[in-house]
């Protein structure tokens, strides 16, 4: 596990890395099973009248979904880790698993999980790094990830790599969890989560280098507002390279840092107990202390 740096052969090459996949098994040998294989459209942005509503998206290489198995039902029935696989559709590895009846299943695949593992979900099953259970049955203190929010929905919180959750408490028939971001939140007891933290930890240290990678993963190029003409942005214009003037905000001058954006009616909101830890706001404690 690791980042390989690229000679600088070429301008693009100076400053570009690429992941080292050590944790992938028969690297370059490995095919996704065909049956838990989807097609996959891509939408580039568009919403079904056609109108861009997500900009600077589309293009990119083609993908194929995964089916992945977020909810993790098939109870005391031991999988063994047949591989661990890339998925191009998420950060983290997958891992393809075979029960004792044949039927394979991709799951996300945890730090530390190698091929010819044994897991499992249920109940009574031992917390070791794989194994799925209900929050209510795992020891307080450990690290899980692929988080349910409501019982027998599936995982949906902490599934991208290298995140963890941690459970602090257990209060009467809710336990209280700690986000990688910092938010503290109840979710019920009878809510599943699986043991370990997620693999690919050096995702985030993987340099592009350069405009085509961005390309290939759909990401369009985006313009400064500050570098536009004020025909066409808020910030534009000015003499020189000026620094707009204003707050940032969108083409049509709504405001874009700063505003909550969550709905104030979900009600998963009454359950968080402590927000996110913001960086701004930890800077302006450090500007009111000194």
């Amino acid at each position: 596990m690791g980042v390989i740096q690229y000679k600088p052969t070429s301008a693009g090459r100076r400053n570009g890395s690429v992941n080292d996949y050590a944790e992938i098994t028969h690297k370059y040998k490995n095919r996704p099973v065909k049956k838990l294989l989807e097609p996959k459209k891509r939408s580039s942005g568009r919403n079904h009248h056609g109108v861009i509503t997500s900009w600077w998206r589309g293009g990119g290489n083609k993908k194929r979904y995964r089916v992945i198995d977020f909810k993790r039902r098939k109870d005391d029935q031991p999988a063994k880790v047949l591989e661990i696989q890339y998925d191009p559709n998420r950060s983290c590895f997958i891992a393809l698993v075979q029960y004792a009846d044949g039927e394979k299943r991709y799951i996300l695949a945890p730090l530390g999980l190698k091929a010819g593992d044994t897991v499992e979900s249920g109940e009574r099953v031992e917390p070791k790094v794989g194994n799925c259970m209900p929050l209510a049955n795992i020891p307080v203190g450990l690290e899980v990830h692929n988080l349910e929010l409501t019982p027998g929905q599936g995982g949906k919180l902490v599934r991208s790599a290298g995140n963890l959750a941690r459970l602090m408490a257990r209060e009467a028939t809710y336990a209280v969890i700690q986000l990688p971001s910092g938010e503290m939140r109840k979710v019920h007891v009878n809510c599943r989560a699986t043991i370990g933290q997620l693999g690919n930890l050096d995702h985030q240290n993987v340099s592009l280098g350069k405009a085509g990678r961005s390309r290939h993963l759909g990401r369009r190029p985006k313009v400064r507002g500050k570098a536009m003409n004020p025909v066409a942005h808020p910030l534009g214009g000015g003499e020189g390279r000026s620094n707009g003037g204003r707050h940032p905000c969108s083409p049509w001058g709504q405001l874009a840092k700063g505003g909550r954006t969550r709905s104030p009616r979900k009600v998963s909101n009454r359950r968080i107990l402590r927000r996110r830890i913001s960086k701004s706001y930890g800077e302006v404690k450090l500007k009111r202390k000194w």
